[in-house]
């Protein structure tokens, strides 16, 4: 047209680029994932000191060489010095180094038992819901068994029964442990079992699945390619519930004088023993009780920060 005035470059170029699309970050899940996941502040305050406790209960022994057993009557019931710094029992034994080397039995019973809960919920969770009919009541009956019997009863009676059969069979240290890890682990499996069966029932009917069923998928391969591992994210957060129930539960047991024997220090151990002196000495359960307390509580926070992390509905 007569008398128009063209457009200048600039303007043209700023339409240009408004018109073309924006192109998106290409960031994978777990990147996202940690990206939420530190937006969580308590949960990465919780990883933070609960690295702190792994490293020193994993590298402390070797540092501060100080034998657990090592009897100091002479130092009975001291108060924290720089030779002690969590002070000494009723037989002179250093309560640092005691807490160092029963912190590695305490976490790892806290793991084992979590791996063992995980491998059967996982198992059973996934075999009802792939299966449903008689094989999902079943095996929902017998979870609904297990849930409904008094728990800490029953652990009491199997490790009164079986602890003299496993000391002599592997030695009181691996066999106490064991047992302790069989016992805990096989009353924690039942919550992953329900929650690994309601996700199966919800992704079985997702688009995914169908289309690999009407590909010809087995369904195993539907099971163990689409199905199991979008599920993984509740599982993870409930196995970190799992770690910080089994470190409780072992704590109860050793407290209650079932658990390990009393050469073999754990933080619950420590606390049995050091019931008897909490007027004259409370540094002595002082430290071990707020071992077990940090640790179950980062854990716990660990376990939020993963919930949110790896739920994609919830906007951090």
């Amino acid at each position: 047209m007569a008398g128009s005035i063209p457009a200048s470059p600039t303007a043209s170029a700023s339409v240009g680029a408004a018109a073309a699309p924006r192109r998106l970050r290409n960031v994978s899940p777990a990147a996202e994932a940690w990206r939420r996941f530190r937006r969580h502040r308590l949960a990465v305050i919780g990883l933070g000191v609960l690295t702190v406790m792994v490293l020193m209960v994993v590298f402390g022994p070797l540092v501060w060489k100080v034998a657990i057993n090592d009897i100091d009557f002479t130092s009975r019931l001291h108060t924290p010095t720089t030779s002690h710094p969590f002070g000494t029992d009723d037989l002179g034994q250093d309560i640092f180094a005691r807490m160092l080397y029963g912190g590695r039995i305490s976490l790892a019973v806290g793991l084992a038992a979590m791996l063992m809960a995980l491998l059967v919920g996982v198992t059973i969770g996934a075999i009802a819901g792939i299966s449903r009919g008689a094989v999902d009541a079943a095996l929902m009956w017998v979870t609904d068994l297990f849930l409904s019997l008094p728990q800490l009863p029953l652990l009491l009676i199997l490790i009164y029964l079986f602890r003299d059969a496993l000391k002599a069979a592997f030695g009181p240290e691996v066999g106490v442990f064991i047992l302790i890890v069989l016992v805990i682990g096989g009353f924690r499996w039942m919550p992953v079992a329900r929650l690994v069966r309601a996700q199966f029932f919800s992704l079985r009917e997702k688009e995914f699945v169908e289309a690999a069923r009407a590909l010809g998928a087995s369904v195993p391969r539907q099971v163990i390619r689409h199905i199991l591992p979008n599920s993984l994210g509740p599982v993870i957060v409930a196995g970190t519930i799992d770690v910080a129930a089994a470190i409780t539960a072992e704590s109860t047991l050793s407290f209650l004088g079932l658990g390990f024997p009393p050469d073999i220090p754990t933080w619950g151990r420590i606390l049995y023993d050091a019931k008897e002196y909490l007027d004259i000495a409370p540094h002595w359960a002082l430290f071990p009780g707020t071992a077990v307390f940090l640790a179950v509580m980062c854990i716990n926070f660990v376990g939020d920060g993963l919930r949110d992390a790896l739920d994609p509905r919830r906007v951090l």
